[in-house]
């Protein structure tokens, strides 16, 4: 009877010591709920279906990785005061797959302030790799490049008469630059050129000039319900131009908010085709997805899976006892490593991860096909 009191004790204190083992925690601060809700959904299951996988293997050099989620609506000065209380007072080792050109910008002076590197931002703002930002690690192509690829794509077609609607606000500036750059190339000048407020937008005069302008073709630089509300518009003012939009609503739920107005509508992706099985990637991704029966994965999905295995890589790379600096140091040190068919590399004087953009049609049957 002693022997085996001393045997509950002993299995009590593995147990509680086994608790105990420091976890390695990252922060995220994302729009889970608000205009971008449905894609930052998306993003973040894709990359809880790398991280979970690797938690059940052991986690990374025996500790497990702990993500620590706050939404911040999509607001900028939220997404602040999350990253704030993420880096402070969660004390995370990193920020991960957070979403919106301004919120990074807002985030940026945390992580100088802190060493604290941010892996992942969802968006392909050029400011955020051009100057160098020391502490964040892109891994998706640029805006710019997306926007820049649909403008030519458009032209190739024999599509001339193009409008550029964009959102007053940095994202909406950096992607209005790269379509600028496909419009020079193609040796063409907008029909429209319209900025709307990000808070509050009306898209009801902007669709009435576009009608008039007999717009062939509208790049909307903009996010979810935003693109949404303004698709609305141009078809309730009577203008069948070619809709077309930038990654960032590259998800399943974009898709379904558009309703009857989905078909046709033309989304860049900065990833293979979730359904392209060459890709090692893509298909160890829709083998997770099916194992945990979540069906089938789509581009935003890609999107955060990719993400959680630079992130993985970086925490490996880092050794037993990572810091903050310590992955820094890693991710910095990354050279062509293989996300299943696609490199990404990194050192102190370039962040910029991936360069794949690619355009999709959104089919009948409510699917981006390329």
């Amino acid at each position: 009877m002693h022997a085996l009191k001393k045997c509950w004790i002993a299995a009590a204190l593995c147990a509680t010591l086994g608790t105990a083992q420091a976890q390695l925690l990252i922060g995220q601060t994302a729009g889970f709920s608000g205009q971008v809700a449905a894609g930052v959904k998306e993003a973040s299951d894709g990359a809880k279906l790398y991280i979970d996988m690797v938690n059940t293997k052991g986690g990374v050099n025996g500790q497990k990785i702990e993500l620590i989620a706050l939404d911040d609506k999509f607001d900028p000065k939220l997404a602040a005061e999350n990253a704030r209380k993420l880096i402070e007072e969660n004390n995370v080792l990193a920020l991960f797959l957070n979403r919106g050109t301004p919120h990074t910008e807002a985030i940026i002076p945390l992580l100088d302030k802190h060493g604290v590197p941010l892996v992942g931002p969802s968006t392909g703002a050029m400011v955020l790799h051009q100057p160098v930002r020391k502490h964040v690690f892109n891994v998706r192509a640029t805006y710019q490049r997306e926007a820049e690829k649909a403008m030519t794509h458009l032209a190739s077609m024999g599509i001339t008469r193009i409008g550029v609607v964009y959102t007053d606000d940095s994202f909406g500036a950096d992607g209005l630059t790269g379509a600028q750059k496909g419009l020079v190339a193609a040796k063409l000048t907008p029909v429209l050129q319209e900025k709307f407020d990000r808070a509050e937008p009306d898209f009801a005069p902007i669709a009435t000039k576009l009608s008039k302008a007999d717009a062939q073709a509208v790049l909307i630089i903009a996010s979810g319900s935003s693109v949404v509300e303004a698709s609305n518009a141009i078809r309730g003012a009577g203008s069948a131009a070619q809709i077309v939009t930038l990654s960032n609503n590259a998800s399943t739920g974009f898709i379904k908010s558009l309703g009857a107005n989905a078909r046709g509508v033309i989304v860049t992706q900065v990833y293979p085709n979730e359904r392209a099985v060459t890709y090692p990637m893509v298909k160890e991704a829709q083998d997770l997805a099916r194992a945990q029966g979540l069906g089938d994965i789509s581009p935003a999905m890609l999107e955060g899976f990719a993400a959680a295995k630079v992130l993985v890589e970086g925490l490996k790379r880092a050794g037993p006892k990572p810091s903050r600096e310590k992955i820094q140091a890693a991710l910095e040190g990354l050279r062509k490593f293989d996300l299943g068919g696609l490199e990404v590399s990194y050192s102190p004087e370039d962040h910029t991860g991936l360069d794949f953009a690619d355009l999709s049609i959104i089919g009948t049957d409510g699917k981006f096909r390329r």
